[in-house]
């Protein structure tokens, strides 16, 4: 399908949102801009082998491989995501062109129609990731959302989330066992959730922020066994 077909008449795409596991796969960044550095260190936290080819280069993430050269196609063997990052314009088309001719995935910072990734604008809290995208139509606009949504969630729902995925990891197997259907799980979750839980994790409270999400979890399956 061609880019002018995948493209809307708004400049933006359907994209279907997913998460990558970049965990150990190469994972190239040509340009050695901020740019660059920036999608480096995304890719650093996700686990990726970074591999970074430019001929000038600031500062990369602890263990990203950097070649100070100009880019060669062979860069793009054995990568699984590229990211066109450089200051060149002809150089980030060339690099989308090579990538997508080889089924490499590939980003493009300045023309994000060129390639077929899009890199949203991320608030990160703990395990909690909170993505913005505009398909490729204002990365501005996404990074406005960005910085209204990283002062609305505090550090506090990094924690929530890691609790709750304490409590999952322990509570589920348990309530499987004891016959809890998937509706009353469900339901379960729901209720821990309306709770200020949050709240008491930003005041300080973890203990009872505990204590109040596993009476709520303990109480269901007190529930199960009676009827059982």
């Amino acid at each position: 399908m061609s880019g002018d077909a995948r493209q809307r008449d708004d400049g933006s795409r359907r994209l279907y949102q997913a998460g990558l596991d970049l965990r150990g796969r190469a994972c190239l960044v040509v340009g050695g801009g901020g740019v660059a550095q920036r999608k480096a260190a995304g890719l650093a936290e996700a686990g990726a082998e970074i591999r970074v080819v430019a001929p000038h280069c600031l500062p990369m993430p602890d263990g990203a491989s950097v070649a100070l050269r100009p880019f060669e196609d062979g860069d793009l063997e054995g990568v699984t995501l590229a990211v066109a990052a450089s200051d060149d314009r002809e150089l980030n088309a060339r690099v989308a062109r090579l990538a997508r001719e080889r089924g490499v995935w590939v980003n493009v910072a300045d023309e994000p129609c060129e390639g077929d990734v899009e890199l949203p604008a991320v608030v990160r809290r703990g395990a909690l990731r909170i993505a913005v995208s505009t398909g490729g139509a204002s990365p501005a606009l996404a990074r406005r959302i960005r910085e209204r949504l990283d002062e609305e969630f505090g550090p506090e729902w990094g924690g929530l989330a890691e609790l709750l995925g304490a409590l999952r990891t322990e509570w589920e197997p348990r309530a499987i066992a004891a016959g809890v259907p998937p509706s009353a799980r469900r339901a379960a979750w729901h209720e821990l959730l309306d709770l200020p839980l949050a709240e008491m994790l930003a005041a300080g409270r973890v203990a009872e922020a505990e204590a109040r999400a596993g009476a709520v979890l303990e109480r269901v399956l007190a529930e199960a066994s009676r009827q059982g």
